[in-house]
């Protein structure tokens, strides 16, 4: 495989990577909630949910271990995504861990780099002592990812068909209850079984290579 790479980006609003980020991140100081390892592993998994839920690619569930694969030739969304279509379409004999570890890499970098593109982060700003991460543009449209979600638990409605993924890769990464005003398990729960099957296998598959890079910190 080689690393995709980030092109000018044609955004022009948030995506659910776009807002899985604003609530893995302070939405003033842009400072992030987890380590940037496990933070790496649920961009991954948002930017695969992603082309999911586009319909771009699936999860073969009949393969073992399970396998990504492409749906569709071209994808009309920003040029990280058609770069990571264009690579599953080439290579779909990798399991869904692979995929994971692999855009875990450079999944920060370049979700980064596609939302200061879009103007939703400010470019880092570094100084000699001191060195400012990615800021949001807009501290309301950082916030509104995790605003609807906290809704949707207090008032306990079921979230859109998006906000249950972004609710399974938050999950998966151990960051709902550090980030939710309060966590709910079972609602969690019922949020994520209400996915389809592949998205659940992807929410499920990110959450074991959490726990193994957790592990392998130890």
């Amino acid at each position: 495989m080689s690393s995709p790479t980030v092109a000018e980006s044609d955004l022009s609003s948030p995506s659910l990577v776009d807002d899985l980020y604003f609530v893995l991140h302070d939405n003033a100081t842009g400072h992030p909630h987890l380590h940037s390892r496990l933070a790496g592993l649920a961009l991954a998994g948002g930017v695969l949910a992603e082309l999911m839920l586009a319909e771009r690619v699936t999860l073969d569930l009949t393969s073992n271990p399970e396998r990504v694969l492409a749906t569709a030739g071209e994808d009309s969304g920003d040029a990280f995504t058609r770069k990571v279509l264009g690579l599953v379409a080439a290579e779909p004999y990798h399991p869904v861990s692979t995929w994971l570890l692999f855009l875990a890499r450079t999944a920060d970098a370049e979700v980064t780099a596609r939302m200061i593109a879009a103007k939703l982060l400010k470019p880092p700003v570094r100084h000699l002592l001191k060195h400012q991460p990615p800021a949001p543009a807009d501290m309301s449209t950082a916030a509104w990812p995790l605003a609807r979600l906290n809704l949707a638990v207090q008032r306990r409605t079921p979230p859109g068909p998006r906000d249950r993924v972004l609710l399974g890769l938050l999950d998966a990464a151990g960051c709902a209850q550090r980030v939710l005003s309060e966590h709910d398990p079972r609602f969690v729960a019922a949020a994520i079984a209400m996915l389809p099957a592949p998205m659940q296998r992807l929410v499920a598959q990110t959450k074991v290579a959490v726990g193994q890079a957790v592990l392998s910190r130890r």
